[in-house]
């Protein structure tokens, strides 16, 4: 029993460190960053595959930390998923590494690497492949995907494997 005590909890870890290479930011603030985003572009993986009009909502918890909302459009079913988690600081409130859990006492990191004046964000995962980009708008000038794709990728993110969201409404 102790050796899988031992091992669930290297797994777990594991899941909430820091991509090489990638630094949270410094200076983060809860309070701004709270509020609605939309999903511009990201990796692919299977809590989101085949969603459009992907939004991500959070609101400070009373008793601490932050409600997690996840919502997006499955044209294949004509119909919208959500999902809502919560997420709390890895440690320091003043740094962009946050721990989201969606299912349970499980969680993984949201590690906030570039922030906008917090109208865009780049966010990974505890490894590189996780990646998303957030914005206030449905929408972002080329110049801000270019600055996206060239960090992604200046960090080892696989950009050619991005998906770039659909965000026009849903008939």
């Amino acid at each position: 029993m102790r050796l899988f005590t031992i091992a669930l909890a290297i797994l777990l870890t594991g899941c909430t460190g820091l991509p090489k290479g990638i630094e949270p930011v410094q200076s983060f603030e809860l309070e701004p960053y709270l509020g609605k985003w939309y999903e511009i572009a990201r990796l692919d993986h299977r809590f989101e595959r085949g969603l459009s009009n992907v939004t991500a909502e959070y609101t400070p918890k009373e008793s601490g930390g932050v409600v997690v909302k996840n919502r997006g459009y499955l044209a294949s079913k004509e119909k919208w998923k959500e999902a809502t988690g919560k997420a709390k600081f890895k440690s320091d409130e003043s740094v962009g590494h946050l721990l989201v859990s969606f299912f349970g006492p499980i969680y993984g990191s949201y590690v906030i690497f570039e922030l906008d004046n917090y109208q865009h964000a780049f966010i990974s995962g505890s490894n590189t492949k996780s990646l998303w980009f957030l914005s206030r708008t449905p929408t972002v000038t080329d110049a801000k995907k270019e600055e996206f794709l060239s960090r992604a990728e200046e960090l080892g993110f696989k950009v050619e494997e991005l998906i770039w969201v659909d965000q026009s409404s849903p008939e």
